[in-house]
């Protein structure tokens, strides 16, 4: 079993990667960059119990990706007769959603894409 395209989209996209494109034309993509280069390897290659639970992190990505974007459907609300707002849900429910992401980075063994990053703050001097 292979993956769909559509899938090793939200692959790429879940690890942080940039959009593939067409094909290797131009000067991005995953030949100047190792990484993506073994991104593209791994999504090309695994096994099929490797593939079975890529789908796996794959179901729950989606569902946690979800979440986020739900939550931003109550962020006006900061209490609703008994009910009130959880203010850190966002940030917990993607704090939550990008552990995943790198768990599947950790997965495959690759390091986080630039989008995810590796989840520390840096100050350069």
């Amino acid at each position: 079993m292979a993956f769909t395209s559509a899938q090793a989209t939200d692959i790429r996209r879940f690890c942080g990667y940039p959009a593939y494109g067409a094909g290797p034309a131009g000067f991005q993509g995953w030949r100047f960059f190792t990484a993506y280069g073994l991104l593209e390897f791994r999504i090309n290659n695994l096994s099929s119990d490797e593939e079975n639970v890529v789908t796996g992190y794959l179901t729950a990505l989606y569902q946690l990706e979800g979440a986020v974007t739900d939550a931003g459907s109550r962020l006006d609300t900061a209490q609703a007769s008994v009910w009130t707002r959880n203010a850190a849900e966002l940030r917990e429910r993607t704090a939550l959603f990008d552990d995943w992401r790198r768990r599947l980075c950790g997965f495959l063994g690759l390091p986080p894409g630039p989008a995810l990053g590796d989840g520390t703050i840096r100050i350069v001097v």
